[in-house]
């Protein structure tokens, strides 16, 4: 392998069940570059990268590695895998000098100045803010998290969170019972055990049983219902799943402030889009008591970038090198 004389760098989007790979031009990802690999087929992340340079003729001058678990230092342990992730076998394994492990909601918070205006859905107005206010991520897929994402000078800053681990609060009988249901199957529930697609279908579950109706669906034959209007019952499901959402995402909302927008990213939260407005995100978001005005300040978009979290890493890395 060569060293190229303009700034390469490798990122990587590392699931629970697949990782993304790929090289950059500076800041911009060379999708032609992008492969998946299946985390089944290999014992750990080292395999993985190492898989992906040996049909590669360049060195990356860095790296940055995107991961679905939380980071601690440079270390990182995905939440669905017993995989360990630290940037000494990042560097190893691509040759890179400068290397970064992140959280992915950090990712997807480093990519939000780079988003490209038509993957951008707008679910709530809101109000301009300056172009340095605050704003916030969250991600609703396998899993569920959130992070905040600062604009200091020309630095971008979004701290790590694990923010889907966090409890599960309810706000009248139907979610009390819910909550119960949860606690008696699972274990104290925190938001991820309702907003996410297994959080989906114990939603569903839990209204069946109350209905004493035996009919087990996944999260995708659920949605397939609501879609085709064919189940009350995972028309009811969807109901709760978005009024909880929006529920979330308003309190974190009153947390962080994010007057720049909130991004609701993942897999899960763009198969229900088609009906968040139908089925009561925005009441939901907005239902603080006497702070429901204020709500209405906060723009909520949806993102629809696949390579958002590559993205991220990418612009990550920029900054890092100057």
């Amino acid at each position: 392998m060569t060293k190229t004389t303009t700034l390469t760098a490798l990122v990587a989007d590392l699931g629970g069940t697949n990782t993304r790979v790929a090289l950059t031009d500076g800041g911009i990802v060379r999708t032609e570059t992008i492969k998946r690999f299946r985390n089944a087929e290999h014992p750990d992340l080292l395999s993985v990268l190492r898989a992906y340079m040996a049909d590669q003729t360049v060195v990356p001058d860095a790296a940055c590695v995107a991961m679905a678990g939380p980071v601690r230092d440079g270390v990182g342990e995905l939440t669905n895998l017993s995989w360990t992730v630290d940037r000494a076998s990042v560097a190893e394994a691509t040759g890179a000098k400068t290397v970064a492990v992140l959280n992915d909601l950090q990712a997807q918070g480093h990519a939000l100045d780079h988003l490209k205006p038509d993957v951008l859905q707008t679910i709530l107005p809101g109000q301009k803010a300056g172009d340095h206010a605050a704003r916030l991520v969250i991600g609703v897929g396998t899993g569920m998290n959130a992070a905040a994402v600062y604009r200091l000078d020309e630095r971008t800053l979004v701290p790590p969170s694990e923010a889907g681990h966090v409890s599960l609060p309810a706000q009248n009988s139907d979610e009390l019972r819910l909550l119960d249901w949860i606690a008696q199957k699972h274990g104290t529930p925190g938001f991820e055990d309702v907003l996410s697609g297994r959080g989906f279908e114990r939603v569903y579950e839990w209204l069946s049983d109350e209905a004493g109706v035996d009919a087990p669906l996944d999260a995708g034959g659920i949605m397939q219902a609501v879609n085709d209007g064919s189940s009350q019952i995972a028309e009811d499901a969807a109901r709760m799943f978005i009024r909880m959402m929006g529920r979330a995402a308003g309190n974190l909302a009153l947390v962080h402030l994010p007057f720049g927008g909130i991004y609701l990213i993942g897999g899960v939260a763009r198969h229900f889009a088609p009906h968040l407005e139908r089925l009561g995100f925005r009441e939901a978001f907005y239902d603080k008591g006497r702070f429901s005005e204020f709500m209405e300040q906060f723009p909520v978009h949806l993102v629809d970038d696949d390579y958002a979290a590559l993205t991220g890493s990418a612009a990550h890395l920029m900054e890092l090198m100057g």
